[in-house]
């Protein structure tokens, strides 16, 4: 079946400097080098991301770590134009509050590991005060803990550091075969007529399944008998109780569920129909990909298990190209008539306390 040409690698002459914060494997990266951006710091802490990103984007700078380092002194990161940051967002996601609401831990802003990490972006946009950022999430992060976490973060990004926001839920499908929701957050620190929700999506009916198929897979990636009993058995049960839980199976003619990180283990959320009588099975990494947007000469030189990760935690570069698009123009808009704007030495942008039970 073809493949569909997600994106040209061609680059555009560059235009302004960004930088590229949980960066993952690049995704919103992809986005802003296609308007002409030029990345100037990258940080992420995943080792097997980080090979990744190494391995498809060439740089005269090694990929830093931890931003908890840089968040404390921001002068280590270089100045740039365009903030880009896609700050975990397990502490958000419904699968995330899930899993620690059973383990009876704190998400969302009283999670120290994860879910002050916005807080850190926050200090650095402070500091650097960037004409223009743009932020990513799961679409969950509006409505997590009754709205109360999306309020805090719009409260700091307008009212702490003062910037024009705008925001809006973008669905992957008009791009590719994958319903995939995902927050969009963009900001520019001086007034400015982006607005987000105006954004014309696509009118044209997306790609479906098919078209990101590869003609001859590995035998390894179809499901084994017992595990394929074992799904359809565990969405039998759960039907039993009146909920969604299970397996879903897709043919060439559909559009998947959303890709998720934890993809490697069974792969149930996203299962291809074989036809023929034969099980179904996983998606391969190259596929992921597609379904992601990436174009094949993407370099995946991890293991499946780490691949399926990157895959699941990325964004879909064709809807960050769609995004950047409509932000180009008011970002050499902002660089023309730019103002100096030293850093806000003397903000306070409180952390909440974290609640001990016990």
């Amino acid at each position: 079946m073809s493949v569909p040409r997600f994106e040209s690698m061609a680059q555009p002459e560059k235009s302004f400097t960004f930088i590229d914060l949980f960066a993952g494997i690049g995704g919103l990266r992809r986005g802003f080098e296609a308007i002409g951006g030029r990345c100037v710091f990258t940080s992420e802490w995943d080792r097997f991301a980080v090979a990744t990103y190494e391995r498809n984007y060439r740089d005269n700078r090694k990929v830093e770590g931890d931003i908890r380092r840089f968040a404390e002194n921001p002068s280590l990161i270089p100045s740039h134009d365009v903030l880009l940051a896609g700050f975990p967002c397990q502490p958000f996601s419904i699968a995330g509050v899930s899993k620690k609401n059973a383990l009876g831990r704190p998400h969302g802003f009283l999670c120290d590991t994860q879910g002050t990490l916005f807080f850190d972006t926050a200090q650095i946009i402070a500091h650097h005060r960037p004409p223009a950022f743009l932020l990513e999430n799961v679409k969950n992060l509006e409505s997590h803990d009754g709205g109360n976490t999306f309020r805090k973060i719009m409260g700091v990004l307008t009212e702490d550091l003062g910037y024009h926001v705008t925001h809006r839920v973008i669905s992957s499908e008009p791009w590719v075969p994958q319903k995939r929701r995902r927050i969009f957050i963009a900001g520019f620190r001086e007034p400015s007529k982006f607005d987000i929700n105006k954004l014309v999506l696509p009118e044209a009916t997306g790609p479906k399944l098919g078209s990101i198929l590869e003609n001859k897979v590995d035998p390894k990636y179809t499901l084994t008998e017992h595990l394929w009993q074992y799904l359809q058995n565990y969405a039998k049960k759960h039907a039993a109780q009146g909920n969604g839980f299970g397996c879903s199976v897709f043919g060439p003619d559909d559009v998947t569920r959303t890709l998720s990180a934890r993809y490697y283990k069974d792969g149930s959320e996203i299962l291809v129909d074989q036809g023929h009588g034969k099980r179904p099975r996983r998606l391969t990494p190259r596929e992921c990909a597609r379904l992601m947007g990436y174009p094949d000469s993407f370099r995946i030189e991890v293991s499946d298990t780490q691949a399926y990760r990157q895959f699941g935690n990325s964004v879909v570069v064709p809807v960050v190209k769609f995004v950047a698009r409509g932000m180009k123009r008011h970002i050499l808009a902002a660089l023309a008539h730019e103002k100096p704007a030293g850093p806000l030495a003397s903000i306070e942008i409180s952390r909440p306390r974290r609640v001990v039970n016990g």
